[in-house]
């Protein structure tokens, strides 16, 4: 290939990325809900006609990307490319052919050039209820659990499936919000397709076929490169979290090959009786994304780097659960896989791993509204982040969402769209681990109804009984606390009520420490201090400071 081509291919390659961010932005622009809006819960990409992701936009999560590269697949088996036509949109939210769980809708829409579908734009979005027992880990099996959408079309030439939207809102404590996301997705395909005909316009050609080529096999090569710096051989790792009334274990082996990593759980705990599990598809979502940030952080993620890791779960673990278990908040268990990664990863990558992190903490908060014509119920789903832990070099980093990567819902927008008020939300002191780099600090968050009405909550929220771990010689972080102000100490999962003139009060984890914390510079112990990050007796007791 002449030098030539390869510039104008690399040119081609960052405009459709542009592209699909701009599919993004439209998306984020045009939503209803504060998850989408503010919170980036979403996830956009383009693909070629075989379902191959060739780009994602960089907003989103990786459980939403990661998922949806492989979910594009499942629906071009149900509708092949070339039954599609201009103005077609397909919709599933189906939790094991995409995004896990039911409140995760995946829209897929084909993009038509010269009268051509040359490719694909999708999208999944985090709704803010789709029914049943609302987002929350107490359903028995995925009935419970909310309206079950297969793969189906929304959009047929342009004409809204009206029959199913209507079902849909029907079953919503949020019609209004749920309608105005599921708008938004459409019309970010719409913008992205007519985005992509301009680039092929542009640059004079009539598909993607030559240019996805280029992408998947330049990327797979990449990586393939970067993962010959791992030592080869097998790498265990076990690590322990709260579970839903029980402790699980989550244990995985890495097998380092030539043609790529190869990730076992095998001798994890088996599925549970309660919303925690996790289908396969989320499991490989956020396996891989902690495999490709440790090993190979500098490649693009797309079809060419996710084909050079393999990820197996034997069927009825919790991280592999059969249908029809309850996966509701599988995120609890899913957020915890990328550490369970760097626990192999560590010991084999030169350059070392983060400590565990304080992971998310997302209630998911539930009222009524009095109104002349009746009571409306109302729903409202929060992001708070607890500490990442400390990392090879450098402190991990405070009220920050690893590995979701979810940005904080503001106040003002949080307050604007429910009867809520906050109380308190600051960095919690000393709550990082101890070690020669810290890890970041959770957050302390005080809410309650602005009205003084009765509040429910579902509690999604794990590293209370058990911690974030540290890394060669770092310390655990803090646990995490749930509890009334009045000390009325609640469960850290399942729907509980917050009385009126109550408020609820969560202590986010911090992240594990990195390193011996005896070793720990001098002066960021003095800084952390000044700051009211640790406390003059923690830093006297874990890092053995003394005032000079």
């Amino acid at each position: 290939m002449s030098a030539v081509k390869v510039i104008r291919h690399q040119i081609m390659w960052n405009r459709l990325i542009a592209v699909v961010e701009e599919q993004a932005r439209t998306m984020v622009r045009a939503a209803f809900s504060p998850a989408v809006r503010e919170g980036g819960d979403l996830s956009a990409g383009v693909f070629d006609r075989q379902g191959r992701m060739l780009a994602q936009a960089v907003t989103g999560t990786p459980g939403h990307v990661n998922t949806m590269a492989t979910a594009v697949r499942h629906f071009l088996s149900s509708y092949p490319i070339d039954e599609m036509a201009p103005g077609d949109v397909y919709i599933t939210n189906d939790p094991w052919l995409a995004s896990g769980h039911l409140h995760d809708v995946t829209i897929v829409s084909p993009a038509f050039y010269k009268g051509r579908a040359v490719g694909l734009f999708a999208a999944t979005v985090h709704v803010v209820d789709v029914g049943g027992r609302g987002m929350g880990p107490d359903g028995n099996d995925v009935f419970e659990e909310g309206v079950l959408i297969p793969i189906m079309p929304l959009v047929r030439k342009g004409e809204l499936n009206a029959d199913l939207l209507t079902i849909m809102l029907a079953n919503s404590r949020e019609p209004f919000q749920v309608r105005g996301d599921i708008l938004a997705i459409i019309a970010a395909g719409h913008e992205g397709a007519r985005r992509l005909s301009g680039m092929l316009e542009e640059f004079e050609i009539v598909g993607l076929e030559e240019l996805a080529e280029m992408i998947i096999s330049q990327t797979r090569a990449a990586t393939l490169t970067a993962l010959s710096n791992l030592q080869r051989g097998e790498f265990e790792s076990t690590m322990t979290i709260d579970g839903y009334d029980s402790p699980v274990v989550l244990k995985a082996r890495l097998t380092v090959r030539e043609e790529g990593l190869h990730l076992d759980f095998a001798g994890s705990s088996p599925q549970s009786s309660k919303g925690i599990n996790v289908a396969a598809t989320y499991t490989a979502a956020y396996s891989t994304y902690g495999m490709l940030c440790a090993a190979a952080p500098q490649i693009p993620n797309n079809y060419g780097s996710m084909s050079c890791f393999e990820v197996v779960a034997p069927e009825g673990t919790i991280v592999n659960a059969l249908r029809p278990a309850p996966v509701s908040a599988r995120h609890i268990i899913g957020h915890a896989l990328p550490d369970v990664v760097f626990g192999c990863l560590e010991q084999c990558l030169d350059r070392g791993c983060p400590a565990e992190s304080g992971m998310m903490w997302n209630p998911y908060l539930r009222g009524e509204r009095r109104r002349s014509s009746g009571v409306a119920p109302w729903e409202l789903f929060l992001f708070n982040a607890g500490g990442t832990g400390g990392r090879p070099g450098q402190d991990g980093l405070s009220a920050t969402a690893f590995p979701s990567g979810i940005k904080n819902i503001p106040v003002e927008a949080a307050e604007a769209v429910a009867p809520i008020r906050f109380y308190r939300k600051e960095l919690r002191e000393d709550s990082g681990g101890p070690g020669r780099y810290r890890g970041g600090l959770g957050q302390h968050v005080e809410i309650g109804a602005s009205d003084g009405s009765d509040l429910r909550f579902q509690g999604m929220f794990d590293r209370v009984d058990n911690p974030a771990g540290g890394r060669q010689g770092g310390r655990e972080g803090l646990a995490g606390q749930v509890h009334l102000d009045d000390g009325t100490r609640l469960r850290a999962k399942g729907l509980q009520s917050i009385p009126a003139g109550r408020r609820l009060v969560l202590g986010l984890p911090g992240g594990g420490g990195y390193g011996d914390p005896r070793a720990r510079d001098r002066q960021a112990i003095s800084d952390d201090i000044a700051d009211g990050y640790v406390t003059r007796e923690s830093a006297q007791e874990f890092y053995g400071y003394q005032d000079e």
